[in-house]
């Protein structure tokens, strides 16, 4: 009996030629390691994200401040960790639980009639209305090549929407003052294959809320519907109404308005994962159903995109509303105001900033304006300078670059954490301002600015990218993987130059080298 047995490996039929030599098969687990040991590598893991508590990062992070409010979520999702979601024949609660939220929703937002669904997040409530939207276009008015109209504002979901499910969008610029949609501008974009027209409440880049009320009319008044996109303001505007704040109309009551998204992990403080998709009855929002019964297997019909759904969202989404309830979101929203008068107010008081329009609900957005234009556009270096040194000092601030003549800005996010991070905002980032100026401007290469202008996206192979990428500041390290520098502004004033094709060419094979194994 030979003493040594072979590897499985070695039993192979030799390899191909060209090919490499077989080598043993790769492990996927280990052998299985103690609880503790997991959690202590999970939580090294996270120390070097962005922290989501503490009101320092002012951009994905929602935080209501209120102690235990993280340990209720997380208990109820631990309640349902293990039901699915998919068949509430089954698991009866799980109705329950999202009838209990749409409730909330319609009775905050809605009109008599109103229905709606509880979804993954606002790309996919946004999805759905998009999707809703073509299906009633084709069934009830023919068209066979729907368009989406949208102001230049609206959220990437609805382009996301409209790439998934074959919708041409129509982009209409927006007022170059208050940045809010054109509501004739937009009416003007209507034709016969015009399957949904969207507003924001507020849209996300400058904070400000389009005119629903004339845009949804004007819809209406075409036979067409139309979509409120309240991901972020719809469960922050109607408590700031109730706050004693001016807020005009914008949900479902409003004549026109047929659907409208609102986000509850957002200003509901809701874990992430949680959404709501309303519309103005039952017969609109079957068109967003899919069902199927022509397999062996069992008759499916799935109200969103997912099949499978972890509950373990909606039990947390709807232990935290009940928690807070209408008098705690009243307070919550009170204090988010007062973190933006503050705020509006510190950033107004600087030299050289200049707040765009007239921010309404807990978004910010300012530019810097160039020493030879203090009026006017933003100073795209100086302004990623100033991102950069504000993370040096444990501050996120959201870069958003230039865009058909609307000028560069930081992007802020508040929430009642924030409220006590006013003043020590506004004292570093002057202090980062100071040093933002000693520093030499940023510029893109000219020459490789003017050879990506010529540069065909569709055809470039991975070695002209990874070089690009590379060039960019976004390359991998010793071990392939992809790196960030630790200053950005030297990348995003290059993305800035270059066409907007090539952009996102670029982010996509940087977002695929980030995820590879």
């Amino acid at each position: 009996m030979p003493s040594e047995l072979p590897h499985p490996a070695d039993t192979h039929a030799p390899p191909a030629a060209g090919q490499p030599a077989a080598g043993p098969p790769p492990t996927a687990l280990p052998g299985g390691l103690p609880a503790a040991e997991v959690l202590e590598e999970l939580r090294a893991l996270r120390g070097s994200d962005a922290p989501t508590r503490g009101g320092r990062t002012f951009a994905y992070v929602y935080d209501a401040g209120i102690e235990g409010l993280d340990a209720l979520a997380a208990a109820a999702y631990s309640e349902y960790a293990t039901v699915n979601g998919l068949d509430m024949t089954v698991f009866p609660s799980v109705a329950r639980l999202e009838n209990d939220l749409i409730r909330a929703a319609a009775a905050l937002l809605g009109a008599p009639g109103t229905q709606g669904t509880f979804t993954s997040g606002g790309t996919e409530s946004i999805l759905l209305a998009v999707k809703t939207a073509r299906d009633h276009a084709r069934a009830e008015r023919g068209v066979r090549e729907p368009e989406l109209v949208l102001p230049s504002t609206a959220h990437a979901a609805f382009h996301k929407a409209a790439a998934y499910l074959g919708v041409e969008p129509v982009v209409v610029p927006v007022d170059r003052g208050t940045y809010r949609a054109d509501a004739e501008a937009t009416a003007a974009a209507v034709t016969e294959r015009t399957a949904l027209v969207v507003a924001s409440a507020p849209s996300y880049a400058h904070g400000v809320i389009d005119p629903v009320a004339q845009i949804a009319g004007l819809a209406a008044d075409r036979g067409v519907l139309c979509h409120v996109d309240a991901c972020i303001g719809g469960w922050l505007l109607p408590y700031l109404r109730r706050a004693g704040r001016e807020v005009p109309d914008f949900g479902m009551t409003v004549p026109g308005v047929t659907s409208l998204s609102v986000d509850l992990h957002k200003y509901g403080y809701a874990d992430k994962g949680a959404s709501v998709v309303l519309y103005r009855d039952a017969e609109l929002r079957r068109y967003q159903y899919f069902a199927h019964a022509g397999w062996p297997g069992y008759p499916v019909v799935n109200p969103t995109v997912q099949g499978t759904k972890a509950a373990g969202l909606l039990a947390q989404a709807w232990a935290v509303l009940r928690h807070v309830g209408e008098d705690g979101y009243t307070a919550l929203a009170g204090q988010v105001a007062d973190a933006s008068d503050r705020l509006l107010a510190g950033l107004r008081a600087v030299e050289g900033v200049r707040v765009l329009g007239e921010p309404e609900a807990g978004l910010v957005a300012f530019t810097l304006a160039a020493a030879e234009d203090a009026g006017g556009g933003g100073d795209l270096s100086l302004l990623l300078h100033l991102a950069d040194e504000m993370r040096v000092r444990g501050w996120y601030l959201q870069p958003q670059l230039e865009f058909e003549g609307m000028p560069p800005n930081l992007h802020l996010t508040l929430t009642p954490a924030t409220v006590g991070q006013v003043d020590a905002l506004l004292a570093d980032l002057a202090e980062a301002l100071t040093a933002a100026r000693a520093l030499p401007p940023v510029q893109a290469d000219p020459g490789l600015v003017e050879l990506a202008a010529g540069l065909d996206p569709s055809t470039l192979g991975p070695e002209e990218v990874s070089a690009v990428l590379a060039y960019a500041g976004l390359g991998g390290g010793e071990d392939g993987d992809a790196r960030l520098p630790q200053r950005m502004a030297p990348v995003l004033v290059l993305l800035d130059a270059l066409p907007q094709a090539l952009q996102e060419r670029l982010l996509s094979e940087f977002v695929g080298s980030v995820f590879r194994i």
